[in-house]
């Protein structure tokens, strides 16, 4: 096979020894992207012929290099994509990397929607060239490219559009794309980091040794150096710079270029004609001997706008951080017991290929492959990258685990309950994705704002050349380049996207999933905060408030007694009471419960020591205790009696518990000035007596989903910002219509959530961090904004009126844009403002089997 290969290749290579396997084009020096064909790798020329190339041997189609008797014919240094593409297009290959959309705003064909990894980007204009290059392929419904993990979401209409025609779109403006792949992805990105880094040595390298013979001039006195050494020095300066111009700077004139074909103004065309027109009017006082040279000046400002924007791509990389922590959380195999129980040896398996009832074992230290139900073994797991929970929670047989999480100490045995593919791990991942396609409207008008201010820039780079060409020649070059170099709009662009993906990274390390782009901006105006109740504001499950008995002394023996006869049974109630003895100390296995008979709805029977006791309502104990009722049980409560024959001897107190960090959060928004409202479906008594244990002002009991929302919109109407928190089950419809919303996190809520907001860590205390991380946000943004607007209304004037010489003019742009990031990165370490932690183990991983 191998010599078939190479006889099949022979008549392709022609005089090209380093040409592509896959397309025949040039293979770029330094460059390492190759595919494993039959056993030995073969190079390949991007990374867009590597991922076809890996497709067609992945499935089964290496025939296609045996019988092909030539290149594609757009195998041409014209070529934007190889033809090959065209394979993505089968449905074998397209159902690997696509899927059908649930939501597409389809005009009654079926729509698919896909993720793609696009290399080259280098700021805020690139996502925005390609966006608007995509918008001109018929067919395509949504798009978006998130700058901080350089992907590309495309919903498409089948019947219209192809991945084909999508990633020739942006081929033709200069950028390579293909279907995401994460490890394929992850080796990109790092390839991009040490090409830029390279770039940016030589740049600092080449300016280095040109700032040494440019000081001498810089510091000579007239009469000092006589005109053959300075003209030497002009000429070892124009060498010098040669590497910077040539390699360093090859991002903007690529960039400044794509913009160009794709007729826009994009940022990098200003960046680009500052350096050309430094370099070439330089070059043309060195070969003439008169005028000034700038070769200080122009590889000054390549290296400090490299400087800026390895900066950005660094800062961007650590946004996306969690993202690519999710990501890579669920192992790539596992180990499955095929045999178990009777048989416990194991076999190697891809993780993505277990399914419901598969069995696994899961060592120390190996993250579960997907959410199972512990069937040996108790352990403690970790649950730090799902929830932001810091401490390992203790689990056990019949405990659910969900995938992605760490098994910190013992091994266990665990069935699984889901596909890795529809684990909790894999929604939250989802929901991640889809909160990146979207973008706020600040980023948007910064957007916009920034592709005006290129054009009138260029305009008025014009104007300033023509004006001091009349007024004072000999200056006209230098201020004009000046005024592209110190103008360059970059930071006006990053004010935004910088700040908005550091808060939304430290959100989700907080376990705060921040779901919509509009929440960090419209939380901060919140004038309503409303919340649900149950599994809210409490935890959604009783306990035991109080203990009325007839003799206080007696009180620890009707717990026991109550304990024993609840020991089997796994009611809500019944589980309350045994908690709330292990509690106190009562050991309820020295009292043992015989003959015990349930009846349904009412309460449980049994004998103890010989005596009948039964426990449960009124009407059932008072079958055998016979005198009336006791009173005083409390409307807010939910009573559990316990009787013997003739004898009332206690009634149990239960009620759903507050959170323990729910009075805090309360306490918080109304000292902010924030109106709290609790509206509940629960009984309005209850409802009440929630509302004053936790100070809240507002309540409304017995309220109906309809009226819920009713309630919101009418407070909407009279001009309130509401945010809501609820549940994320029953509350969908008024969660939707809130201006923000709240969901706390549970693994059967993620896939069906309506909230903009999921509370992952179950923590209550979380709506109030992301209030924080809001308010903190915005007035980063408005720093950054401002910044960038009082910098270019001072520098350009500066500039064009010759006060700013091109070199500083470089200085101080760079120094504008790094500003902006560092200002941005500070979000990333928001303080914890939250000083109550609930005890209660999170909820996503406690639902019931």
């Amino acid at each position: 096979m191998q010599a078939v290969l190479d006889k099949a290749d022979e008549p392709l290579r022609g005089q090209a020894a380093q040409s592509c396997f896959h397309c025949g084009l040039p293979v770029p020096p330094g460059s390492n992207w190759t595919v494993t064909i039959d056993g030995a790798p073969r190079a390949m020329c991007c990374p867009g012929c590597e991922a076809v190339a890996q497709a067609i041997v992945d499935n089964g189609l290496t025939d296609y290099y045996l019988t092909r008797e030539g290149y594609s014919t757009t195998a041409d240094k014209d070529a934007l994509v190889p033809e090959e593409l065209r394979l993505y297009d089968t449905p074998e290959l397209m159902a690997q990397f696509s899927a059908q959309s649930s939501d597409g705003a389809n005009t009654g064909g079926e729509s698919c929607e896909a993720v793609f990894s696009v290399d080259g980007i280098r700021c805020a204009a690139c996502v925005w060239l390609i966006e608007r290059r995509l918008t001109h392929v018929p067919g395509i419904e949504n798009i978006n490219l998130n700058v901080a993990t350089e992907r590309l979401h495309v919903r498409w209409q089948k019947d219209n559009c192809k991945p084909s025609d999508i990633l020739r779109a942006v081929r033709e403006v200069g950028y390579a794309a293909y279907p995401y792949d994460a490890i394929r992805h992850g080796e990109q990105l790092q390839r991009a980091a040490k090409k830029m880094f390279r770039q940016l040595f030589i740049a600092g390298l080449s300016m280095m040794q040109v700032m040494m013979y440019a000081v001498p001039v810089y510091l000579a006195s007239e009469g000092t150096m006589d005109a053959d050494m300075e003209r030497l020095m002009r000429w070892a300066s124009l060498l010098l710079t040669l590497p910077a111009v040539f390699y360093s700077a090859l991002p903007f004139f690529k960039g400044a270029w794509s913009n160009l074909k794709a007729r826009a103004l994009g940022m990098d065309v200003p960046v680009a004609l500052g350096i050309a027109a430094g370099f070439i009017g330089s070059v043309a006082s060195t070969i003439t001997g008169r005028g000034d040279v700038y070769f200080d000046s122009v590889t000054m400002f390549i290296f400090l706008l490299l400087c800026s924007r390895y900066l950005e791509l660094m800062a961007r990389r650590k946004a996306a951080s969690a993202l690519e922590k999710l990501q890579r959380a669920l192992p790539a195999s596992a180990a499955r017991m095929p045999g178990y129980p009777a048989d416990r040896s194991t076999e190697v398996v891809v993780a993505a290929q277990l399914i419901e009832g598969d069995t696994v074992l899961v060592k120390p230290g190996e993250a579960i492959p997907a959410d199972s139900v512990i069937v040996e073994g108790s352990t403690a797991i970790d649950l730090s990258l799902l929830t932001g929970e810091s401490h390992p929670q203790p689990r056990s047989i019949g405990d659910i685990v969900p995938g992605g999480a760490v098994n910190a100490t013992q091994a266990i045995v665990a069935r699984v309950s889901k596909s890795a593919h529809d684990s909790t791990l894999s929604m939250l991942v989802k929901l991640i994705e889809r909160a990146g396609q979207a973008k706020p409207q600040l980023a948007l008008w910064a957007d916009k704002v920034a592709a005006w201010f290129v054009a009138a820039l260029l305009l008025f780079a014009l104007i300033v050349f023509g004006l001091w060409q009349w007024h004072d020649p000999s200056r006209a070059w230098p201020i004009a380049v000046a005024v592209l170099v110190v103008s360059c709009p970059c930071a006006l662009s990053l004010a935004t996207p910088s700040a908005l993906a550091a808060a939304t990274d430290r959100l989700v390390r907080q376990g705060v999933l921040v779901v919509q782009p509009h929440v960090l901006e419209t939380l901060h105006r919140t004038t309503h905060v409303i919340f649900d109740k149950t599994g809210t504001l409490t935890t959604g499950k009783p306990v035991l408030r109080n203990i009325a008995a007839d003799d206080p002394d007696s009180s620890a023996r009707c717990l026991q007694l109550a304990a024993a006869l609840e020991a089997s049974s796994a009611h809500p109630l019944a589980l309350a009471i045994a908690e709330a003895a292990r509690a106190a100390g009562v050991n309820a296995g020295e009292t043992i419960a015989s003959d015990l008979h349930h009846s349904a709805g009412q309460g449980i029977e049994g004998i103890i020591e010989g005596v009948s006791y039964r426990l449960g309502s009124a009407a059932f104990v008072g079958q055998i205790a016979g005198s009336p009722e006791p009173e005083g049980a409390h409307d807010s409560y939910t009573p559990v009696y316990l009787g013997t024959s003739g004898a009332w001897l206690a009634r149990f107190d239960l009620a759903d518990a507050a959170r323990s960090d729910a009075k805090q959060v309360v306490d918080q928004f109304k000292s902010a000035g924030k109106k709290v409202i609790l509206l509940s479906g629960d009984q309005e008594a209850v409802t009440q007596h929630v509302a004053a244990e936790l100070g809240i002002p507002e309540a409304h009991g017995e309220y109906l989903p309809d009226q819920k929302l009713e309630f919101v919109q009418a407070l909407q109407a009279s001009g309130a910002v509401v945010a809501m928190v609820g549940d994320g089950i029953n509350d969908a419809a008024v969660l939707r219509a809130a201006d923000v919303s709240f969901a706390m996190g549970s693994g059967a809520a993620l896939a069906q959530t309506h909230a903009d907001t999921v509370l992952l860590s179950g923590r209550l205390s979380a709506v109030w961090d992301a209030k924080e991380a809001a308010t903190k946000t915005m007035a980063v943004i408005k720093q950054n904004l401002a910044w960038a607007t009082v910098y270019n209304a001072v520098a350009i004037p500066a500039a064009a009126l010759g006060l700013l010489n091109p070199w500083l003019s470089g200085i101080g742009m760079s120094l504008s844009s790094a500003i902006v990031v560092l200002n941005a990165l500070r979000l990333r370490r928001l303080p914890d403002v939250s000083t109550a932690r609930q005890p209660i183990a999170p909820q996503l991983d406690k639902q019931a089997a």
